[in-house]
């Protein structure tokens, strides 16, 4: 990138884009890298091809994937910006013409572009489902690319029937195979409406209904047990008006007030959900969720409000730290309550992917080890059945950068937590990231292998594991 960035704050230091596509064999290893592990393990996130049109907003990079390929002992390294639509454009003209996070902040002669747009940014998540390796970004369709050396493919529809964006949080029931996954705002731009989507284990969309909610609102994850499925609603609204006029389109607005919908996940039809009142705090991910006898438990990582975004008169919000609470729902008697389960300040929550949906004990999030610093850089894990947590620093959190964890079991009939968690930290005054694994168990120990990049990993938002063959 030979064009200067503005300056701000996402677009320095550890969040600072990189230029450079990489296809590297054999990374350096340190410690030793568990013969039980064979696959693949992907990172997304934004890195923006040129400086961006209009204030730049985290959610607003173009997505480039990081792929570590792990087989026999060794690990090798790719990452590709996705090559959609925008991208091409904007590669063609050697500049930024569209605002992602505006859609009126765009050359006039690129409007239509960005109304009828259906790659979008690909630059939030992955999901591996029906050997399809799907690149999500919630306000679009899921872009395919290539498992292995992530050539972009193209926006997927599944043969037409998915007429509405994807959420960048779908979830895998272990069970079925059944993928669940949501879009908001269905129907159109800042439309007060989810849509539920269903595709079973051999990747054939088999359902799709959309459901009205109590106003338009931003909808980043939701909530899948075995028998239910949770739209959470929270007062980060999106309005037309409001980015018409040049403010927010996104805004936290509390006097909105905030709901939980509640489907039944089989056979629930629009008219079927209720609507379960509670207080206006935000969660952005979950770790997981089940129920039992009519009561639904879900475990998320809350907010007092939502933090990146402006009230609706343009002012920033106070800044915010998430804690694991712990949410009841008894359907039985209507009745919502939030506990706070850990003290540490954590995001990124995950669970052993084979417990998804179901009752479980072992959880892990990133999280920080003190209050300066630009990101996290510990990882932690929560038994839910002793109440204990227990934390690994990579190291100073003024210099030390670590992702979202993904746990792999240490194979397919090992126990709920035996495995390894995978994330990528990044050493900022080397400016290098590395590969790290660590025993799920015993995690304050370290990692038991590191591999090394040359280069930085930017800061991104998710990432996920294709098992190999």
């Amino acid at each position: 990138m030979n064009q200067a960035l503005p300056d701000n704050p996402f677009l320095q230091g550890a969040f600072a884009p990189i230029d450079q596509e990489y296809a590297l064999d054999d990374l350096p290893i340190t410690g030793e890298v568990p013969d039980c592990l064979n696959g693949s393990f992907y990172r997304n996130g934004p890195n923006v091809q040129f400086p961006p049109r209009g204030d730049y907003h985290l959610f607003a990079g173009d997505g480039m994937t990081h792929a570590f390929h792990i087989a026999n002992g060794k690990v090798s390294y790719r990452n590709q910006w996705i090559k959609t639509a925008k991208f091409k454009l904007e590669k063609e003209l050697q500049r930024s013409a569209i605002d992602p996070m505006n859609p009126f902040n765009c050359e006039e002669e690129y409007m239509e572009f960005v109304l009828t747009d259906k790659d979008g940014l690909a630059n939030t998540a992955c999901v591996w489902h029906a050997g399809k390796l799907l690149i999500l970004e919630e306000g679009h369709r899921p872009f395919e690319v290539d498992p292995m050396t992530l050539d972009s493919i193209g926006s997927y529809d599944y043969e037409g029937k998915l007429t509405t964006a994807m959420t960048a949080h779908p979830k895998l029931d272990p069970v079925s195979g059944e993928l669940v996954f949501f879009a908001y705002m269905a129907s159109g731009p800042f439309e007060p409406d989810v849509a539920l989507h269903k595709v079973n284990k051999d990747g054939v969309l088999t359902e799709s209904i959309t459901i009205k909610t109590p106003y338009s609102a931003m909808v980043h994850d939701f909530v899948v047990t075995q028998n239910y499925v949770l739209f959470p609603i929270f007062p980060l609204t999106g309005s037309m008006d409001r980015a018409m006029q040049g403010q927010p389109p996104f805004a936290w607005e509390p006097e909105k007030g905030a709901s939980i919908g509640v489907l039944p996940r089989t056979g629930g039809k629009p008219e079927d959900i209720r609507w379960v009142e509670c207080d206006p705090f935000f969660v952005f991910h979950f770790m997981n969720g089940f129920d039992d006898n009519g009561k639904i438990f879900v475990d998320g990582c809350q907010f007092d409000h939502a933090p990146l975004f402006p009230t609706i008169d343009g002012n920033a919000t106070e800044d915010t730290e998430a804690v694991l609470n712990r949410w009841t729902i008894d359907m039985n008697a209507g009745t919502f309550s939030t506990t706070q389960i850990d003290d540490n300040r954590s995001e990124f929550p995950i669970t052993d992917p084979r417990y998804a949906t179901l009752a479980y004990r072992h959880g892990y999030y990133a999280s920080p080890d003190a209050p300066e610093g630009p990101m996290y850089n510990c990882l932690g894990h929560i038994d839910h059945e002793t109440g204990t947590t227990k934390k690994y620093s990579f190291g100073d959190r003024k210099i030390t950068v670590t992702s979202e964890p993904i746990f792999v079991p240490r194979s397919s009939g090992a126990a709920e937590g035996d495995g390894f968690l995978l994330s990528v930290a990044t050493d900022l005054p080397s400016n290098t990231s590395a590969l790290k694994i660590l025993d799920a168990q015993n995690i304050e120990a370290g990692p038991v292998a590191s591999a090394q990049l040359g280069h930085r990993v930017p800061v991104g938002f998710h990432g996920n594991w294709r098992p190999g063959t």
